[in-house]
């Protein structure tokens, strides 16, 4: 086991986010997750290191050259993955951290749990109460917990509305987003609302619907996941499954906090996401 330094790392906790940087300059979520946690370190005089790096051993690699060092006391887990190798790492490692978003909480691991499944079937109860009969979902990576979570219970909730559904993988890119967007345009029916894992897809997807000459919201109604500023800013403003991200990551900086002082494990519940009707819904044609 390697020995941890803890000249100074009670005044820093540790975020490493394992995707391309160019990503973080176009989507809002961690950035307004980061905020959130700054506000509540900086008044106590504690503060967020935060790395990018390219994969997951990559992220691996620099907790171990964290523990090493003594850089920081505690490490912000995101994206948590199904068998995910992390937690086992950082324990190895002796190294405490907090868990956003796992889809079971431990009781052993301090954890900011967000619901998702129930917002999955909640936008599929909407746009089956509009009358839309083929729809989709634009999923976030596979590999991902909430991807699997969301996904399961989107086509548990259209198996409940009697409604077809299609899934396609995407990457958060806009590309991936519009590149979603044409192959399920190419569907026999195909649908008629599109649910996308994140803003910046739904973006993609809603450029993509403009270049192809189809209507949004007349022939195609498109909804985003989390909801920043480009869904507000879009032309029509996207309809969103709001997330209070700024919020959940005051959660996770309490949990933080807590975790510096030495308190007991607790599991923080994230504020519960609601549907932003704007521009691009409306009953299928």
């Amino acid at each position: 086991m390697t020995t941890v330094n803890r000249s100074w790392t009670h005044d820093v906790a540790g975020l490493v986010i394992a995707r391309p940087a160019r990503m973080l300059a176009v989507e809002p979520f961690f950035m307004e997750l980061v905020a959130g946690t700054e506000e509540v370190l900086a008044p106590a005089q504690r503060s967020l290191l935060l790395h990018v790096v390219g994969d997951l051993d990559a992220e691996v690699a620099t907790y171990r050259r964290w523990a090493e060092h003594g850089t920081v006391g505690v490490v912000v887990v995101t994206n948590v993955r199904d068998d995910d190798p992390r937690p086992a790492a950082l324990h190895a490692l002796g190294l405490p951290f907090v868990v956003v978003g796992a889809p079971r909480p431990s009781p052993d691991e301090p954890h900011v749990w967000i619901d998702n499944a129930r917002p999955a079937r909640d936008v599929v109860a909407y746009l089956a109460e509009q009358g839309h009969r083929v729809v989709a979902r634009v999923s976030g990576p596979a590999e991902f917990a909430h991807t699997t979570t969301r996904t399961e219970a989107f086509a548990a909730q259209c198996a409940t509305s009697g409604l077809t559904h299609h899934v396609v993988e995407g990457e958060y890119t806009e590309e991936s987003g519009a590149r979603a967007t044409a192959e399920l345009l190419d569907l026999d029916p195909r649908p008629t609302a599109i649910v996308y894992d994140n803003d910046v897809m739904a973006i993609g997807g809603l450029d993509h619907a403009r270049s192809a000459g189809v209507d949004v919201p007349a022939d195609l109604s498109l909804v985003a996941w989390d909801d920043s500023a480009l869904c507000r800013l879009a032309n029509p403003p996207l309809s969103a499954m709001h997330h209070d991200v700024h919020g959940m990551g005051r959660l996770v900086g309490e949990a933080v906090l807590s975790v510096l002082d030495g308190a007991p494990p607790a599991t923080r519940t994230a504020p519960f996401p609601r549907l932003l009707v704007r521009g691009t819904t409306a009953p299928p044609a």
